[in-house]
């Protein structure tokens, strides 16, 4: 049995929503975050996208293409300037001097810390612990692509469910 989209339904909680979207810099026009292939979650469940967003969301139906502002400070805090830090280039392991690159950190106390590589030159490397949304004003543009009732199996999970790959039962092996 498969649970098909319908055109008619609205978002509202326990409705299954297939949306796109992107992050948009306000002030530049920058592209900083864009999904290629649809996501699915249920309304009211889970909570994948910030509050705002799925406040615009709801009574929204599929077709629907959204703008939604967002302020990242409310989201993520303002910028810390004292997560940037900048060290001699022989200093950094050759897998981390390409700027984007990612490194995982914890502190004393346990407490883990991302770092994103955001500068390079002929003799040092910055990175940054900020969020890279820190400190801009964005807009979310949201394409519903589907909307219909969600099955209990994806209630619980809040989402999709993955099924897994068609094996059929001759090809399983027991595990005990």
């Amino acid at each position: 049995m498969k649970n098909e989209f319908n055109m008619n339904e609205t978002i509202k909680d326990t409705k299954y929503v297939e949306l796109t979207y992107s992050v948009v810099d306000q002030k530049s026009g920058e592209v900083l975050v864009a999904v290629e292939f649809p996501i699915g979650y249920v309304h009211g469940v889970n909570d994948i996208l910030a509050p705002a967003v799925t406040k615009e969301l709801e009574g929204k139906s599929a077709g629907d293409v959204i703008e939604v502002p967002i302020d990242c400070n409310q989201i993520y805090g303002p910028r810390d300037e004292s997560l940037v830090f900048t060290d001699r280039l022989e200093n950094v392991p050759k897998q981390y001097r390409e700027v984007g690159t990612t490194l995982h950190s914890e502190n004393e106390k346990g407490e883990k810390q991302s770092f994103i590589v955001t500068r390079i030159d002929d003799e040092t490397l910055t990175v940054d612990g900020n969020n890279p949304l820190c400190g801009r004003m964005v807009n979310f543009n949201l394409e519903i692509l589907g909307v219909r009732d969600a099955v209990e199996e994806e209630i619980e999970a809040g989402g999709p469910i993955d099924k897994g790959p068609d094996i059929p039962e001759a090809l399983t092996v027991p595990l005990h």
